[in-house]
């Protein structure tokens, strides 16, 4: 029987946001957004559905005069990760 894959995880966009976050260890809101090619509207409200779920922490401040969003993964996202990539390897037949 195959496991479920994790719907908020399924998401090109969140996958891409965890993805690129697993491989820094913070990136800003403009960062994402170059590497994503992701619109700031979506790439806010993905962001916004991936700290709900506690996979980023997500951490806004004013930095001189301009507005920053800064991004990390946590432990629970590194572990929802492992989990997607697992069930992936199972619906292909590779453990």
């Amino acid at each position: 029987m195959f496991k479920e894959l994790d719907p908020l995880l399924h998401s090109q966009l969140r996958l891409a946001i965890v993805s690129l976050l697993l491989s820094v260890d913070k990136a800003d809101f403009v960062f994402i957004k170059e590497k994503t090619d992701a619109t700031a509207g979506n790439l806010s409200v993905q962001i916004e559905k991936l700290s709900e779920a506690g996979y980023i922490e997500v951490d806004k401040f004013i930095d001189g005069k301009r507005p920053r969003t800064v991004c990390k993964i946590t432990k629970k996202g590194v572990a929802a990760f492992d989990s997607y990539v697992k069930a992936l390897q199972d619906y292909i037949g590779k453990k």
